[in-house]
């Protein structure tokens, strides 16, 4: 595929290479160069192997595990552009994290998305792209531009052809995910259900019933992302034990931390899906059940229209 534009190129850390390169052959760019090196000490070091000056730059770096890897990474990746004289520095973070950590839940926590976000600032990044964050108000801890994307176009391309002529209901896991699972539920003419939950500890919650109607229909769950799976499945359960024919989950981002695929692959979803904004790798060997749909095609085309000065809303309407 020949080069798009010279003004525009493409760089990543080591984190999410598949993506990038796929996002790269879609919008019909060379793939940036950086050589990436640790030191003993395990310091990293990044050089841009070719010139990027005056040159409008994107760096596709998932912070996902591990997460502060790949953090530094990207940060030291665009203080390096920075010094190598781009016109501007785009940070693309599919999955960004320490999302979780949007505010305080103790009197002396920290609100470690915020301290994220001025490391990407101060590092050098004008813009930032990212998908689906955990609290839309993340977005606002940056002092510059956000392109706040959803993998709802892609996720619900996946669920209209497989529910199609099926009597499916789209199940929010708590309140806050209301408005996220109304979205599918009107882009897949379905109604709504609730599952009711009390977090006992970090990555530990349990779920306590279901409101709405979900006897004898396909049950699809939405979320922002999969962690441990221990709430999915206990949700899961309780859905079948309401009379749901079936119980699916999705999620934008599959981190699958500790024990995820042992509970997924014993759990009674019928498939989980994800997207590629984190690597899977040989969790897709381990279940049968992960179903990753690609974000190249989205991502890519949300670069273009950042580059070419477009707008990217017609992309989700």
């Amino acid at each position: 595929m020949p080069v798009l534009n010279e003004e525009i190129k493409v760089f990543s850390g080591s984190s999410n290479v598949p993506l990038f390169e796929s996002i790269c052959e879609k919008i019909g760019v060379r793939p940036g160069q950086v050589n990436l090196h640790r030191f003993s000490d395990g310091e990293i070091y990044a050089e841009i192997v070719e010139s990027v000056r005056g040159t409008d730059v994107f760096v596709v770096q998932s912070t996902c595990p591990p997460v502060n890897e790949n953090l530094m990474e990207l940060l030291i990746i665009i203080d390096a552009l920075k010094r190598a004289s781009a016109a501007s520095i785009t940070a693309v973070m599919p999955y960004y994290g320490y999302s979780r950590q949007d505010r305080k839940v103790k009197p002396r926590g920290p609100i470690s998305a915020k301290l994220i976000a001025d490391m990407v600032v101060n590092a050098g990044a004008k813009r930032v792209m990212t998908v689906d964050l955990h609290a839309g108000q993340i977005q606002g801890f940056f002092d510059v531009p956000v392109d706040h994307l959803y993998a709802a176009p892609v996720i619900i391309r996946h669920l209209n052809e497989k529910y199609a002529g099926k009597d499916a209901v789209v199940v929010s896991p708590d309140a806050g995910g209301m408005e996220r699972t109304r979205l599918y539920a009107d882009r897949m003419h379905s109604e709504i259900a609730m599952t009711t939950k009390r977090r006992t500890a970090p990555n530990v919650a349990d779920v306590d019933y279901i409101i709405g109607d979900v006897k004898n229909r396909h049950a699809i769950i939405i979320d922002d992302m999969v962690d441990t799976a221990g709430t999915a499945t206990q949700a899961a359960d309780v859905l079948i034990e309401e009379g749901a024919a079936s119980v699916s989950l999705c999620c934008t981002h599959g981190v699958l931390s500790g024990s995820a695929i042992e509970r997924i692959n014993s759990s009674c979803f019928e498939e989980v899906v994800i997207t590629n904004t984190i690597p899977q790798g040989e969790k897709m060997e381990k279940c049968d059940k992960l179903t990753v749909l690609c974000m190249a095609d989205l991502i890519g085309e949300s670069i273009l229209r950042v580059a070419r000065g477009e707008s990217i809303s017609p992309l989700f309407n």
